[in-house]
C-alpha cells in the first residue's frame, strides 16, 4: 500500500511540475507578445487561469470573438470571477456590445460597490448608449469611493464644458487639477470652459499653460490668440495667429481673424492683404470675406470697391437683406445720379420689402427722397 502511495506522489508531483513549466514557459511566451505560441501551452496547462490567459492572448492579438467565447468558458467553472468578469465587460464594451457590457458592469458595481472602476466602465457604457443621467451618475458614484478618479473628473468637466455650464464644469475640473495639476486634458478643459463662457483673461492663462507643457497644437493657439484679440492685445493675437498659420498656412479663420486684428489696429492695407488671403486659400462661400472688404474699403473711402464687394457678397447670399440693403446705401453714396440710385432701393423693396419692416420703412423713405429729386430736376 505504502508502495502505491508513493508512485501516485511520484505521478502527482511530476504531472504538477510539468504544469508549472508548461505555465511557465507560456507566461513568458506572452510576456514577450508570442501570443499563439502561449496560446498553444496554455491549452496543454487547461486550468482557470491558463483560460483566462488564452482569453487575454485573443484580445490582444484582436481576436475578439474568440476572447469573448474564453471569458464565457472561465465564467462557466468560477461565476464569481469578478476579474474575467471586469475584462469581459471592457471587451463587450470595445466591440459595441453594450448591452452585455452594462449587464456585466452592473453586476460587478452590485458585488463591488466599492470600486471606482467598475461604477467608471458603467458610466463609459451609459454614454456610449446616450444614457446621459445615468452616465453622469456613474461618473460621479466613482469619484464619491475615489475623489481622485482622474478619467471620471475628466468626463464630468468635459460634459457640463460641451453644456456650458461652466460653474459645474469647473468644479470637476479644478478636483483633478488639485492631485494632477499639470495634466493636459484637465487644463485644455479649464481653458475651455473659460473660453466659451467669453472669460478671455481667465482663459488665457491656461493655454499659455498648455503651450508650456509642449502643446503645440493649432486650435490652442488659435484661441489664445483671439483671447489677446478680446483683450485689445493686438502684438500677442497677431504672434500666435501667425503661429497658428505656421502650422496651417491654409487656415482661412486664422487669416480672417489676422485680419481683423489689423483692422482694429487701425493697419488697413494689412487687414486687407489677410483677409484676401482667406479668400484664397478656402473654397468658396466667401459672405463674410467680401462683407469684411466692402468694409475696409468704406473705411478708406473707396466706394467703387465697397461696391463691387457688397455686390459679391450678395451673389453669395442674395437672401441676406442687410447686404442688399448695403449695396444700395453704398450706390447711393457712390452714384451721382438719382436714377440710377432709385434703381436699387427700388428692387430693394421688390425683393425684400415684405421681409424686412424697418429696412423697408428706411428704404421708402430714401425712394420719396430720390423721386421728390428726380421730380425737381426735370422741371
Amino acid at each position: 500500500m505504502r508502495v502505491i502511495f508513493s508512485i501516485f506522489l511520484l505521478v502527482f508531483c511530476v504531472t504538477s511540475e510539468a504544469q508549472v513549466a508548461t505555465a511557465s514557459v507560456a507566461d513568458s511566451l506572452y510576456a514577450t507578445g508570442n501570443y499563439i505560441k502561449a496560446i498553444n501551452h496554455y491549452a496543454e496547462d487547461g486550468s482557470i487561469t491558463s483560460t483566462l490567459q488564452i482569453a487575454r492572448a485573443y484580445n490582444a492579438i484582436g481576436n475578439y470573438e474568440k476572447a469573448i467565447a474564453q471569458y464565457q468558458n472561465v465564467l462557466s467553472q468560477d461565476a464569481t470571477l469578478q476579474i474575467a468578469k471586469f475584462e469581459q465587460g471592457k471587451l463587450y464594451l470595445k466591440t459595441k456590445d453594450f448591452t452585455n457590457a452594462e449587464a456585466l458592469f452592473l453586476e460587478l458595481t452590485h458585488a463591488a460597490s466599492n470600486n471606482p472602476e467598475y461604477h467608471f466602465y458603467l458610466g463609459e457604457t451609459f454614454r456610449e448608449e446616450k444614457k446621459t443621467e445615468r452616465c453622469l451618475a456613474s461618473y460621479k458614484n466613482a469619484v464619491v469611493i475615489d475623489s481622485t478618479h482622474l478619467r471620471s473628473l475628466f468626463q464630468l468637466g468635459k460634459y457640463y464644458v460641451a453644456q456650458r455650464e461652466k460653474d459645474s464644469a469647473i468644479t470637476f475640473i479644478d478636483k483633478g487639477l488639485h492631485f494632477y495639476d499639470n495634466d493636459v486634458a484637465m487644463i485644455n478643459l479649464k481653458a475651455l470652459a473659460y473660453y466659451n463662457n467669453d472669460e478671455y483673461a481667465k482663459a488665457r492663462p491656461y493655454f499659455e499653460k498648455l503651450i508650456a507643457l509642449g502643446e503645440h497644437k493649432e486650435y490652442i493657439y488659435e484661441k489664445l490668440a483671439y483671447c489677446y484679440f478680446k483683450e485689445w492685445e493686438f502684438e500677442p493675437a497677431k504672434i500666435n495667429y501667425r503661429k497658428v498659420l505656421e502650422l496651417n498656412d491654409e487656415n482661412a479663420d486664422a487669416y480672417f481673424n489676422l485680419g481683423q486684428v489689423f483692422w482694429k489696429d487701425r493697419q488697413i492695407d494689412s487687414a486687407q492683404y489677410y483677409i484676401e488671403e482667406s479668400i484664397a486659400v478656402q473654397k468658396p462661400f466667401l459672405l463674410r470675406e467680401y462683407v469684411a472688404l466692402a468694409g475696409i474699403s468704406r473705411n478708406k473711402e473707396d466706394m467703387k470697391t465697397a461696391l463691387e464687394y457688397y455686390k459679391l457678397a450678395n451673389a453669395e447670399d442674395p437672401d441676406d437683406a442687410l447686404i442688399y440693403h448695403n449695396v444700395c446705401t453704398v450706390a447711393d453714396q457712390y452714384y451721382k445720379d438719382p436714377k440710377v440710385k432709385l434703381k436699387y432701393y427700388e428692387k430693394f423693396e421688390e425683393r425684400f420689402g415684405n421681409k424686412n419692416n424697418y429696412m423697408s420703412k428706411m428704404v421708402n423713405k430714401r425712394i420719396s427722397e430720390l423721386k421728390e429729386e428726380i421730380h425737381y430736376d426735370v422741371k
